[in-house]
């Protein structure tokens, strides 16, 4: 849970998909209380908009989209694409709303943000798509051989980077919940190897 009040002032949320470290009660009800100072947009997968609609958030701030569909948010088009993951806040309603990824094209920049995802040929239908990108956002952390589908290996990360065609790679998903089985540094460890590998340039913020 961050404190909203720390943020610069929001124009529009991307919400992924339901999972609690992706879509955070208090958090959404910081921002949603925000919203008619801000007007505020919450822009998320088919299904997540009843969540923030019991949370106290109007229907008429949420939109909702399916894979492939697109938006304009002021100069930024907006496309909601697939990703191989899966959804649900209990173990009762798994797969009851949608998730996916985000591509964002500005005037001269392109921003690919991956959420979760495990590895798979569309990380490359995308970058076809949509390349190439100026900064890649790709998760780098929870990864285990009894989950390989639905989380990327390290090096499965720096391959689904060349595969969107990125220029810079950001690792996300890492370095704060420990999710997985794995060192708490062994992600950022064997990502910086590889991306070197690769000749890949890497991005990663100063953590504290």
């Amino acid at each position: 849970h961050m404190h909203v009040r720390k943020l610069p002032p929001v124009d529009v949320v991307l919400l992924s998909h339901d999972h609690y470290d992706h879509l955070c009660y208090e958090t959404m009800k910081e921002l949603g209380a925000q919203r008619s100072s801000l007007g505020l947009r919450f822009i998320a997968a088919l299904g997540v908009g009843a969540h923030l609609e019991k949370w106290g958030v109007p229907s008429s701030s949420i939109t909702e989209l399916e894979w492939w569909q697109q938006l304009d948010v002021g100069s930024v088009k907006l496309t909601f694409a697939p990703a191989r993951h899966f959804t649900g806040r209990s173990m009762t309603n798994r797969f009851s709303t949608l998730w996916g990824s985000f591509v964002l094209q500005g005037k001269g920049k392109r921003i690919y943000f991956g959420a979760d995802s495990g590895y798979s040929p569309t990380f490359k239908e995308i970058g076809e798509r949509f390349g190439p990108f100026d900064l890649a956002l790709l998760e780098c952390g929870a990864y285990s051989e009894y989950w390989p589908e639905i989380h990327l290996f390290p090096e499965e990360t720096a391959q689904a980077a060349l595969d969107l065609r990125a220029t810079v790679l950001m690792p996300i998903h890492w370095g704060k919940f420990a999710l997985g089985l794995h060192p708490w540094k062994e992600s950022i460890e064997r990502i910086t190897k590889k991306a070197e590998e690769l000749g890949l340039p890497l991005l990663t913020p100063r953590i504290g």
